[in-house]
């Protein structure tokens, strides 16, 4: 368990950190100008978490939350850092147990980023905004649950799993390809297991 969460804190990780905040950053403006079905705020924070480990995963997660919220005036991110630091964890933990080796295997660490978003989500999503998510795909979705009978907790978890999933399934095949294209002598930068390499 010690080396699933060793951490290299090197000059590459302090700079891999805002580099992922920024892709980050990125993603969640480029979904919510473009009112995307998905968040696409948590790619930087993967890359991270497979790259650092789920240390660092859990730093880009929280810390994109908090500066996207505290930059934009949007709130409602802050008190979400706490679901992005889970998936940074989670996504952490399950690439080092090797489930971004190949492709097939790197959908279990999609369904683990993504059930960790709901399970820690719905609950936030009840006690702040009555259930709903803030995404106009899953809330539409919500409200059919509400008109139909649907206990609340049962609706806002639904509403959180069709925005999530599918939304950590897009984000874990782009960071696979990411990842998988790096350089040899800069993914070994990262390695907690490997002998401290320099890029010249």
């Amino acid at each position: 368990m010690g080396k699933i969460f060793k951490t290299k804190l090197t000059t590459a990780t302090i700079v891999l950190i805002p580099a992922c905040i920024g892709i980050n950053y990125l993603g969640k403006l480029f979904a919510s100008l473009l009112k995307l079905p998905l968040w696409l705020d948590s790619i930087g924070t993967c890359i991270g978490a497979c790259l650092g480990g789920p240390v660092i995963g859990a730093i880009c997660g929280a810390a994109n939350n908090l500066i996207y919220g505290l930059t934009t005036g949007d709130n409602i991110t802050l008190i979400y850092a706490i679901t992005s630091l889970g998936i940074g964890l989670v996504v952490g933990i399950l690439a080092r147990m090797g489930f971004m080796k190949t492709f097939p295997k790197s959908f279990i660490c999609a369904l683990g980023g993504g059930l960790a978003a709901v399970c820690i989500s719905t609950p936030l999503n009840i006690l702040f905004w009555g259930g709903t998510t803030g995404n106009v795909w899953g809330d539409a979705l919500f409200a059919a649950t509400q008109a139909s009978g649907m206990a609340v907790g049962l609706g806002s978890f639904l509403d959180e799993i069709v925005v999530d999933v599918p939304d950590k399934i897009i984000t874990i095949i782009i960071v696979y390809l990411i990842v998988k294209g790096l350089p040899k002598k800069l993914t070994a930068l990262y390695d907690v297991n490997a002998e401290t390499e320099r890029l010249d």
